[in-house]
């Protein structure tokens, strides 16, 4: 047996203390009972929104073949949920967050429930060659949106509350953690029951997983007002406005958002590329969903090193432009393929493997970039704004990072409609990074933001 070096232990203890420090910090969870709760039963209840949120765009594209009227889901909802986003911040900045938490979470599952009702009719009017109407769909998951929109933009406002400042980033990324985990197991779960069971009892183990996150927002402590009372209605709105237009670091995180997600999201497109150009159907469209989370997660887990970043618009602006290339790489594979004249089928064994391994690198590469974004973003947030105006400013956060994907699937799905399945991403990915540059290069506040001297 050879002898160890006198120097292999000290290099194999520096080895762990550098891969630690790599690791995504657990302190948040330990640090506050409440954060843990909350974050644990959002996890397992998200898995379950995101396994509805596949299985809506498989059931309308079921009863309709048609990408545009997919796309169209996120559109008609879009106006509800701008309102709601702002609204519903406002409330958050004058009632007990607990309160607004629980209303909001009553009533998103009351849609679920909805969606579970609506999947089984349709399925009894297919055994009479039939289907459901569509515009009931339509109206559950508006609803569904809207109420998501106010629990969101509430519980992004509780995180301050609830934590010391210093560990805001933290959490944020372990928030990426749990987000990863549903992005990553709540779509392919549902291309996998789509598959089997069918999409009702999909609908269905939504409206089960629901309680956990329920049980995390009831646990919550009593979260009222800080300072003086004052009465919801629009001089409060006016004022979270007002404070906005003169925040100009944290209204540009905004502005690079939804210029990420208008351009950059190819999600609206995996049913008819599962159907057409790679194979697999609902098995394809969960792999490829599942795929993005996967480079969400993979970020979050190896984040230990973000607390000593302080440039924090220098970061959003380089990870966006990171998330255009991947997006253009996706557009240009799926062109490719088109090209080939590939003939997929359904089930496992239609799938064109390779086109599916690379469209799901593409897809981790932007959920990476997306996440790091997201992080940085989120804290600057939180740490720039006083703790009043934080309801409000992060019902806008909310308004940008869920209607600027339903402006992109409205995008996708038209241009797809309207020239191929290839153009929209490698268009939007091009896009994205040209705009990125120009608007870094104009903004001088953000490129010099420093989070040790947070600034909105």
């Amino acid at each position: 047996m050879t002898p160890e070096s006198p120097n292999a232990a000290p290099a194999q203890a520096s080895s762990r203390r550098g891969l630690r420090h790599h690791l995504v910090d657990l302190a948040p969870l330990k640090a506050s009972p409440a954060f843990a709760r909350l974050w644990i039963g959002g996890a397992i209840s998200g898995i379950g929104a995101f396994m509805t949120q596949v299985a809506v765009g498989l059931q309308i594209y079921e009863i309709t073949e048609s990408t545009f009227m997919v796309g169209l889901v996120g559109g008609v909802a879009l106006l509800p949920m701008i309102v709601a986003g702002l609204w519903g911040g406002m409330i958050a900045d004058v009632f007990d967050r607990r309160k607004v938490l629980i209303a909001a979470s009553l009533v998103a599952w009351a849609a679920t429930l909805g969606l579970v009702t609506l999947s089984f009719w349709d399925q009894h009017l297919q055994g009479a060659g039939g289907h459901a109407p569509v515009w009931p769909f339509f109206i559950v998951t508006t609803l569904s949106a809207v109420a998501s929109t106010i629990a969101s933009a509430t519980r992004g406002s509780v995180v301050g509350r609830i934590l010391p400042e210093d560990m805001i980033s933290r959490a944020t990324a372990l928030n990426g953690i749990a987000f990863g985990a549903m992005l990553t197991v709540g779509p392919a779960l549902a291309g996998v029951l789509a598959a089997t069971v069918g999409l009702p009892w999909t609908f269905a183990i939504d409206a089960v997983l629901f309680t956990a996150g329920f049980l995390g927002v009831w646990m919550l402590p009593a979260l009222p007002r800080l300072g003086e009372r004052v009465e919801a209605g629009w001089p409060v709105l006016k004022e979270g406005l007002t404070f906005l237009r003169h925040a100009p670091n944290i209204r540009m995180s905004f502005v690079v958002d939804i210029i990420a997600m208008t351009f950059g999201r190819p999600y609206v497109l995996f049913p008819a590329l599962g159907a057409t150009v790679v194979g697999g159907g609902p098995l394809t469209v969960g792999a490829l969903t599942a795929a993005g989370a996967v480079g969400t997660m993979l970020t979050s887990v190896f984040s230990g090193r973000i607390k000593h970043v302080r440039r924090h618009g220098i970061a959003i602006s380089r990870a966006i432009q990171v998330f255009g290339v991947f997006a253009a790489l996706f557009g240009g594979v799926t062109l490719a393929v088109s090209l080939g004249g590939h003939e997929p089928a359904p089930g496992w064994g239609g799938i064109h493997w390779a086109t599916l391994v690379v469209l799901g690198l593409a897809m981790a590469g932007m959920g990476g970039a997306d996440e790091v974004s997201a992080i940085f973003r989120q804290t600057m947030i939180i740490q720039a704004a006083p703790d009043q105006m934080r309801g409000r400013l992060q019902g806008v956060f909310i308004v940008v990072v869920t209607g600027g994907p339903r402006v992109g699937d409205m995008y996708a799905g038209a241009l797809a409609t309207a020239v191929a399945l290839w153009f929209p991403p490698l268009l939007g990915g091009v896009a994205i990074i040209v705009l990125i540059a120009i608007l870094t290069r104009a903004q001088r506040a953000w490129r010099e933001y420093d989070a040790h001297a947070p600034t909105p």
